[in-house]
């Protein structure tokens, strides 16, 4: 099959069967990319949801455009992109256009709560298997554990403290870390 119609198919698919967002999309893009597809790597996948998570835009929608653009450079990239959002964009205008009080209806309503129960087991999931594919080397176990705690602080208390703020604090400390070893091996090199 033809790989940018393969992209597009593929991350249609994605986009069209998954609720909850780009958190609840990244154990189905890692099934579909790397496990079925050979698209991207496992350690690929965990470094383009960094970037993704940290870079402005949905975190599916990044992940889809750099595995297109991994695969077919620009016009990859759209492939996947549109792929990705088309379907969305098409059900909720459909909604709109069909629907006024769309959650309003109850047996709707009753499957939109069972499908947040669903989409919570697919964000736990993607969780687990980077929890698996992580270093486990003792800064990484660190730094995992401090924020971790810092997150069930953070809602135990209902603090308003913004996820990429722990992000930035704890890319903060990795690199002050490593700049620390650097200059410390420079300084053992120079005796």
């Amino acid at each position: 099959m033809n790989i940018l119609l393969d992209l597009f198919l593929t991350f249609a698919k994605i986009g069209l069967f998954t609720f909850g967002g780009g958190y609840a999309m990244i154990s189905l893009i890692e099934n579909s990319c790397t496990e079925k597809k050979g698209w991207i790597t496992h350690d690929e996948m965990m470094n383009v949801t960094v970037i993704a998570e940290s870079t402005p835009g949905p975190i599916a929608i990044n992940c889809a455009t750099f595995v297109g653009y991994k695969q077919k450079g620009l016009i990859g990239a759209l492939a996947a992109t549109t792929g990705m959002v088309l379907p969305s964009f098409c059900v909720i205008f459909l909604i709109s256009m069909l629907l006024d009080n769309f959650l309003e209806i109850p047996w709707i309503a009753h499957a939109f709560m069972g499908i947040r129960i669903a989409v919570g087991i697919l964000i736990l999931d993607a969780a687990v298997k980077m929890i698996r594919k992580m270093q486990k080397k003792p800064l990484q176990l660190t730094i995992f554990a401090c924020a971790f705690f810092a997150m069930l602080l953070i809602d135990f208390f209902a603090l308003h403290v913004s996820s990429i703020m722990l992000m930035l604090i704890a890319a903060a400390i990795s690199l002050a870390i490593f700049l620390m070893k650097r200059n410390t091996g420079k300084a053992g090199e120079a005796e």
